[in-house]
């Protein structure tokens, strides 16, 4: 099969530390190739992910421009999805048209592939975001038998508008790497426990440091905050006057709420976290955690976690509860005081048993036999 696979114009693949969707469209990409299919990849120039053809519109990654006005970033997605339409009608014109698309681009993706109606091929779109954003678009989208849908988690379809879950044709769990060194032990682990994620108010970060103080326990924090990747990146940026990451909200919650309570020592913003350095802050931490305010729809990094054989403390909110054996891969809190007492039972987990699961339900095969299959039900329900 010839497979268009669009990651969008963020973050390359795989993501350079922070990016769960790059991360997602890396281990897809990889695994499908292993299986014969052709994957030609829509990203951005400084990508390292191997391909069989590429389609780019910007040479890196725009992240670290979400924090500008919104009239000065609007025309990136477009320029891309603008970039990935021309491959896609050349190949066509060229008389070897893709079998599918499969975008991961949000809203502007499924929109203008639906508009060239049978000029594009079969579109796959998978839903990688809580859906109440952009929920105008997904409650009025008709894909025309032509472009549908993939979830990523049940929980996140379940929350979908009608008219949107009628052209979901099924949920994929997110899937890692799956590491070949057996987990570390937990005497052998050090005292720390981790973040992984980008710092902002829904993800809970204030309470990660209060719950941590609470316990006794160290806490490492790493992410980017408002597209910045690290400390020096952000403090340079606040001294320029005119930089509009002074304003952006994730920076200005971040500077009043979260870096008051860092000391350097029992609570660490260590910044963006990449390749080696990953993979030894969850080898060796004694648990990710997961203090969600939001409906999470997938959750790469807790299986990224798990896959390290490394427990999950986390919020039962969204998917967490699908992902997550209590008692056996980490605990579930419901508030504040409930995430704080898990952190004292964390020498109950058994690490063996996290890599297991993961292997178990998070591998590339599992979530590239979920696409096949979803591939198989696409071009039946688009044949002429």
């Amino acid at each position: 099969m010839k497979i268009l696979m669009d990651a969008g114009p963020w973050l390359p693949v795989p993501p350079h530390g922070y990016g769960g969707l790059e991360n997602v469209v890396a281990t897809l990409t990889t695994e499908l190739r292993r299986r014969g299919h052709a994957v030609v990849l829509g990203t951005v120039g400084e990508s390292e992910q191997p391909d069989d053809g590429r389609v780019c519109a910007f040479p890196r990654g725009q992240f670290g421009r979400l924090a500008e006005p919104y009239p000065d970033v609007t025309g990136v997605a477009h320029a891309h999805a603008q970039a990935v339409t021309t491959e896609i009608l050349r190949h066509a014109a060229a008389g070897a048209p893709f079998d599918l698309v499969h975008t991961h681009l949000q809203v502007i993706g499924p929109a203008l592939l639906a508009a060239l109606g049978r000029e594009a091929p079969p579109v796959l779109h998978t839903l990688h975001w809580d859906l109440e954003r952009n929920a105008e678009f997904y409650a009025s989208f008709d894909g025309r038998d032509r472009v549908f849908f993939a979830g990523v988690s049940e929980s996140q379809v379940a929350r979908a508008p009608a008219s949107l879950e009628r052209q979901v044709l099924g949920v994929v769990p997110l899937a890692v790497p799956i590491p070949e060194s057996t987990p570390l032990p937990r005497e052998e682990r050090a005292d720390f426990v981790l973040v992984l994620s980008r710092v902002c108010e829904r993800k809970g970060i204030d309470l990660a440091i209060r719950a941590c103080r609470a316990a006794g326990v160290p806490l490492v924090l790493a992410g980017p905050v408002g597209g910045q990747p690290d400390r020096a990146s952000l403090e340079s940026a606040l001294a320029d006057p005119a930089n509009p990451v002074r304003t952006y909200p994730d920076v200005v919650w971040f500077l009043d709420n979260v870096a008051p309570l860092l000391d350097d020592d029992r609570a660490r913003w260590i910044g963006n976290v990449a390749a080696a350095q990953k993979a030894d802050l969850l080898r060796q931490a004694r648990a990710v955690l997961f203090p969600i305010r939001w409906a999470e729809p997938g959750g790469t990094a807790v299986c990224e976690a798990l896959a390290a054989g490394t427990p999950v403390v986390a919020m039962a909110r969204g998917c967490l509860p699908s992902l997550v054996e209590p008692g056996v891969t980490g605990f579930l809190a419901d508030d504040e005081s409930e995430f704080g007492a898990a952190l004292d039972r964390l020498d109950e987990l058994d690490p063996g048993a996290c890599a297991a699961a993961a292997r178990q339900r998070f591998s590339p095969p599992v979530m590239a036999d979920g696409y096949e299959r979803i591939y198989e039900d696409l071009l039946r329900r688009s044949a002429p």
